[in-house]
């Protein structure tokens, strides 16, 4: 597990973290545009994208709520630097009849229908599929086959590629083609089951995963998720969790990454199949029952804003959501360490928490001393502006905040 050194300006994110190097924090201050009233239900909380494809639509649906996004593909997908083994694939497809056909994704589904089109072999690839028992890997992959003009016979429940091949098994392949349409990765296993029950196996290999394009965004992601200075995190496959994982460990730092999504970042996946390795982790991600990211976006809206907290402060109704306070003129969006300083004083609005105390909540971890947690409640007070008087300080005791109990 790896020790990085803790600058003198470091500070936690909420529920402490592992030391790292400070990282630019939020600006500070309100945003007159976004009151408390027009705010969104992601309005104070930042979520990391991991995501390559479909990634502005995936952030301009969380920006569309309120949520500041970090965008940091974990990989990239890459298409073939040449087509020749598509067709060669696709050209062994129609050499001969064929028995079975899987549909692993509905993107590299639609790439090898295109691809056929362009060498002018999609019209008899269609028929020598319509010929063939089509299996499809979830709703994706049979959108994708059922737009191609063909029909589906069987799409495993659980969406994962060991329902196709435990259904496929359960065939006489002996002697058997069947065509295997790859993800991203070899099937190398899938493959092998198959030809170990008398199938000849077609492989088509539409496209591959390969590292991420900015490697240098992802390991910031890295770091902002061990301080806590993201709330969410969301997941589109499972390739983008084992880059981001992969990531983590040649940093040093895979422990503290796991630690962080078990408490305090919130690990959001698309399905089932995307959480596998988070699982095989010890992480218990959320994800939504349909794997669409509309529904993996209502996910985050739905887990995120169960912290907040609502403060009075006189005629002035403020809340409190993940690192920011929602006014009625404006959002003042806070630090780490701010958002976590008064979420603590705020568990119980009106009673005194000592330095000594504020210091082992929020500075967990991190080596301070009482005078950092007096720099930080005058920051925090710079940050409330008009709302200042919130944080109230009771002389030779601590802190408190200006509201009923």
């Amino acid at each position: 597990m790896a020790t990085v050194p803790t600058p003198d300006t470091a500070s936690p994110g909420p529920g402490g973290s592992a030391a790292l190097p400070k990282g630019p924090e939020p600006t500070d201050g309100a945003d007159p545009d976004e009151g408390a009233a027009g705010a969104g239900p992601l309005t104070g909380f930042t979520v990391g994208v991991t995501a390559a494809r479909r990634r502005d639509e995936l952030v301009a649906l969380l920006k569309r709520r309120g949520a500041r996004v970090v965008e940091a593909p974990t990989v990239r997908i890459v298409p073939l630097e040449d087509d020749n083994a598509l067709r060669q694939a696709t050209e062994l497809c129609l050499a001969a009849p064929l028995d079975y056909v899987v549909a692993t994704t509905g993107v590299g589904w639609r790439g090898w229908m295109s691809a056929a089109d362009g060498w002018g072999l999609g019209r008899r690839l269609s028929e020598a599929c319509r010929n063939a028992v089509v299996i499809s890997r979830g709703p994706k992959a049979t959108g994708a086959v059922r737009a191609s003009g063909l029909g589906e016979a069987y799409a495993p429940p659980n969406e994962a590629n060991d329902g196709l091949l435990t259904w496929l098994l359960a065939r006489d392949l002996r002697g058997r083609r069947v065509a295997l349409q790859e993800h991203g990765a070899p099937l190398d296993a899938f493959a092998e089951a198959l030809r170990e029950r008398g199938a000849e196996v077609i492989t088509v290999p539409v496209y591959r995963w390969a590292p991420p394009q900015d490697p240098e965004a992802v390991r910031r992601l890295v770091e902002q998720t061990i301080r806590r200075e993201i709330q969410a995190i969301a997941f589109t496959s499972a390739p983008a969790i084992t880059g981001f994982l992969d990531c983590a460990h040649a940093q040093g730092l895979h422990e503290e990454v796991l630690d962080a999504l078990r408490d305090g970042v919130l690990p959001v996946c698309v399905g089932p199949v995307c959480a596998r390795p988070l699982e095989e982790h010890g992480v218990r991600p959320v994800y939504p029952d349909r794997g669409r990211l509309g529904s993996l976006v209502r996910t985050i809206v739905e887990a995120l804003p169960v912290g907040n907290r609502e403060l009075q402060l006189g005629s002035a109704r403020l809340v409190l959501q993940g690192s920011a306070v929602l006014t009625p003129n404006g959002t003042l969006w806070l630090s780490p360490t701010q958002a976590a300083l008064l979420r603590a004083l705020a568990e119980q609005p009106g009673r005194v928490l000592s330095r000594a105390e504020l210091l082992r909540r929020v500075w967990v971890g991190i080596s301070a001393d009482e005078h950092a947690v007096e720099a930080a409640v005058a920051r925090l007070r710079t940050a409330l502006g008009p709302h200042a008087a919130l944080v109230r300080t009771v002389p030779k005791r601590g802190y408190r905040l200006a509201v009923p109990g």
